[in-house]
């Protein structure tokens, strides 16, 4: 199975790092999946978006990601987003309580609407 070194970093620190055999996001372009081997490109993560990493070894990761860039080369995969957190770490009903917060900021749906989206992905699988 052909691998590739991944790092899922935020600004304020690296959640994973490790090699996996693919990886999605979401981008301002659309949804990309990425395997290794894949030719090289930069993408802009969207706000309150999600980014999906299957291991070589482990669980799948899920992670809800707000704002960012996603890169790749041939062989490595760096998501470098603004903010990060695990689908596992994620308070699911308080992002739904921001949801349904008609007073709450553009910002602050987007990063619920992520939180969100990425509880969902994680339980599905």
């Amino acid at each position: 199975m052909a691998e590739m070194s991944v790092d899922l970093v935020a600004v304020e620190r690296r959640l994973w790092s490790g090699t996996a055999s693919f990886v999605s996001a979401q981008t301002t372009e659309g949804q990309i999946g990425v395997m290794a081997g894949h030719e090289p490109l930069l993408g802009q993560l969207v706000e309150g978006g999600t980014v999906t990493i299957v291991p070589i070894e482990g669980e799948r990761i899920v992670a809800a990601v707000h704002g960012g860039f996603f890169s790749v080369t041939g062989s490595t995969v760096r998501i470098l987003a603004e903010s990060a957190e695990f689908a596992g770490d994620i308070d699911e009903s308080a992002a739904r309580s921001v949801l349904s917060d008609s007073d709450a900021s553009k910002a602050a749906l987007a990063k619920a609407q992520g939180q969100v989206r990425a509880v969902e992905k994680a339980a599905s699988a």
